[in-house]
């Protein structure tokens, strides 16, 4: 379970969904992998605090996804091969196990816009 931290910012996509409550289907709002990597995501994140390196925007969707559910290789050091070959299904099955894809949100973070804050800007 994703644990709040205290006064910390986070900087999310201005079109992400809003977070679901608690135990809720996850909708892609990317709360808690922007707070804090979960264990596999610390693993290509190669870190236990701050956002997922794994976590990627998806423009078209207008949410987080996973990218260990998208392209998985590519967080693992196996950047050629193909994104539906038999390598990147068998990360994917088991990233899915692994992030608990589908038994709902985790994150029991409070989330409200900081008064006269403004995001950083894109590069």
């Amino acid at each position: 379970m994703v644990r709040p931290l205290s006064g910390s910012v986070i900087w999310i996509q201005p079109e992400a969904p809003p977070k679901p409550a608690v135990g809720a289907p996850c909708n892609g709002c990317g709360v808690c992998c922007l707070v804090e990597p979960c264990p596999l995501g610390m693993l290509v994140s190669l870190k236990r605090e701050g956002a997922c390196r794994a976590l990627v925007w998806s423009e078209a969707d207008r949410q987080y996804r996973c990218g260990m559910l998208v392209h998985p290789s590519r967080y693992v050091g196996l950047r050629t091969f193909r994104p539906e070959g038999l390598v990147n299904r068998l990360i994917r099955r088991y990233a899915r196990r692994m992030i608990a894809a589908g038994i709902g949100c985790d994150a029991a973070i409070d989330i409200e816009a900081p008064a006269g804050t403004t995001p950083p800007e894109k590069r």
